[in-house]
């Protein structure tokens, strides 16, 4: 069960909210006028600009701030007297693997921050959600009777990203035992959409840029991944923050299940001028691909773009950019 939008006294605080998953939540807020601030320890809008016009952004509240230090959430949260928290700050994978102990103190002890500034603001508050992971899982946690991963798989990361992303669904559970706090968590695997440029997984994105550019590239993985569109999860994030306030839930993030070859059939039929400028790479990612996700209805209708239509929104958007 979920709350109304735009609830009597709303303000939210996007942590992360200068990345992709981060500007298409800002833009969603933006749009249905609900007060929203951008914490980031960045200063650069250039994801948000993207997809947000000159007026909106006018209408969201920037922080400069890092996530590491508490004391600096916690003056976010009171200053703006924030009553819902989406987190997103975080390092991805290339990074973590680059600077395990950098990745560490901002996935993990940033995340705890995050629970411990909201625990201290007290009651009233939303649940606090954040970004969990697929990446946590190996090909190996795919139960081998259904093929599938299942939702109540146990978790075996295979890099330094996934052990910070497990650890934090395991802070998530005991800050709800210990301390009522109450949390959503979204595993997504592989997200696309405009503003989605750096990470293990992004280059599906920018192959969509890079025909538009009429340059030849080449998407650095193949197989079939688990595709969600960057506004379908900032909206499915915003339905977690307005669900019931109860308990430490998890929750796989579904999508669209497409071969990566099927993926550059989509991106020529939205560009047809790049065909033959796009291919694949032989190997694939170490991660699961086709994904149970069957109790993410709790949250509500929960959207799933074809595709198909957004490749082509997105190759609107970088057309517009050109």
């Amino acid at each position: 069960m979920t709350r109304s939008a735009g609830g009597d006294g709303e303000r939210f605080l996007i942590t992360g909210a200068l990345g992709c998953i981060g500007a298409w939540t800002v833009r969603e807020l933006v749009r249905e006028g609900v007060p929203v601030v951008a914490f980031d320890l960045g200063a650069d809008p250039r994801r948000i600009e993207l997809i947000v016009e000159p007026d909106e952004l006018a209408r969201i509240d920037f922080v400069v701030g890092d996530i590491t230090d508490l004391a600096t959430v916690e003056r976010a949260l009171d200053g703006y007297g924030i009553t819902n928290v989406i987190h997103l700050a975080a390092l991805q994978v290339p990074f973590c693997r680059a600077d395990p102990p950098l990745g560490a103190q901002v996935n993990v002890t940033g995340t705890v921050n995050v629970f411990e500034a909201v625990k201290r603001r007290g009651d009233g508050m939303a649940p606090v959600v954040y970004t969990g992971s697929i990446g946590m899982f190996s090909p190996s946690d795919v139960d081998p009777v259904t093929g599938r991963l299942e939702e109540d798989a146990d978790a075996h990361p295979g890099n330094h990203y996934g052990v910070y992303k497990h650890a934090n669904e395991g802070s998530a559970r005991i800050y709800w035992a210990d301390s009522g706090v109450p949390s959503v968590g979204v595993r997504p695997l592989t997200v696309y959409g405009a503003g989605r440029d750096q990470g293990m997984t992004s280059t599906p994105t920018v192959a969509i840029a890079a025909a538009v550019l009429g340059v030849p590239f080449q998407i650095t993985f193949g197989g079939r991944t688990l595709f969600q569109y960057a506004e379908d999860v900032a909206k499915t994030l915003i339905l977690a923050s307005r669900s019931n306030p109860d308990g430490a839930r998890v929750y796989n993030l579904g999508g669209s299940l497409v071969s990566l070859h099927e993926w550059v059939s989509a991106i020529e039929a939205a560009v047809p001028e790049a065909a033959g400028l796009i291919s694949v790479a032989p190997t694939e990612l170490p991660f699961p691909a086709d994904i149970a996700h069957d109790r993410l209805a709790e949250l509500g209708d929960v959207p799933v773009t074809p595709y198909r239509d957004a490749i082509a929104a997105t190759a609107a958007i970088y057309r517009r950019l050109r």
